[in-house]
């Protein structure tokens, strides 16, 4: 997994940080930091083109469980869509507008049966109620570090449970916090090499990290310099670090049991080496 990927997704016009920030600054990035990336569906779209092997695990899980599939974070289909070419009814919930309107639009191009088979509804993940069962829900490519307090985690966990089918099951995948982007310094950029953007041209990338240990917040400013001349401009994002052993005690406390924690998506071993936990639970019999 690249650094592209543990970032997430990208943009928003705005400035980068200029050393530690303000309570109320704080606050304002987490809003912007869990919607911001997903405004620009056309270059979510490009650079997460080549993410596949995410995509090719749930497709494996969904055959195994059968459908209908919840997928929390359906976005503008990068998964919903493969999952409805193999026979998957998808129903999905997402906070982005941008992205659930751009995957209205990917759905014109599908087959008729294909689009018959997904479904999305404009909701926050804590709070949606369906009133239906699925054996399978899914929430994949860090959705869950949107869950920035107990109390919104708890939210959501409950939400999952009630949409869980009798002995279904839960699976997310979240990115392991690393120590090297928590300790670096927010007033040095991490630069990468040029690409082309989509929209705006070849680009100047560059990335500041700013961790804040006391929320487990890291603060990730994303930086766009067109070499053409246009306006700079830049992306925020907020990830809450969730370590291994507290996601599973999270799981456990809210009425789950986990059945298996892989560390790739290939069923890996979780180890020292993984920068992913693709974490399966069940509701726990009471």
């Amino acid at each position: 997994m690249d650094r592209s990927d543990r970032s997430h997704d990208r943009p928003l016009t705005g400035h980068p940080l200029k050393g530690r920030r303000t309570r109320a600054r704080v606050d304002r990035e987490l809003e912007a930091g869990a919607l911001a990336h997903y405004d620009d569906p056309i270059y979510y779209t490009s650079t997460y083109a080549q993410r596949i092997e995410d995509v090719a695990c749930y497709v494996d899980l969904a055959l195994q469980h059968g459908g209908p599939v919840l997928e929390y974070g359906i976005g503008n289909g990068r998964i919903a869509l493969p999952l409805a070419r193999h026979g998957m009814s998808v129903t999905g919930i997402d906070h982005s507008r941008p992205m659930l309107a751009d995957l209205k639009e990917r759905l014109l191009a599908e087959a008729p049966a294909v689009r018959k088979r997904v479904k999305a509804k404009y909701g926050d993940m804590r709070k949606v109620r369906l009133g239906k069962k699925f054996p399978l829900v899914i929430c994949p490519f860090n959705g869950v570090l949107h869950l920035y307090t107990r109390p919104d985690v708890e939210a959501f966990l409950a939400r999952v449970r009630e949409h869980l089918a009798p002995g279904g099951t839960f699976v997310a995948d979240l990115s392991i916090p690393m120590a090297v982007d928590l300790a670096r310094d927010p007033a040095q950029p991490f630069k990468t090499p040029r690409f082309r953007h989509p929209t705006a041209g070849v680009v100047r990338y560059t990335e500041r990290f700013d961790y804040e240990p006391t929320r487990q917040v890291l603060f990730i400013t994303m930086e766009f310099e067109p070499l053409d001349g246009g306006e700079a401009f830049a992306t925020p994002l907020a990830h809450r670090q969730f370590f291994p052993l507290e996601w599973e005690a999270l799981l456990h406390y809210n009425g789950f049991e986990i059945v298996k924690i892989d560390g790739d998506f290939q069923g890996g071993a979780l180890q020292r080496g993984s920068d992913v936990m693709v974490v399966h639970a069940k509701r726990r019999k009471r």
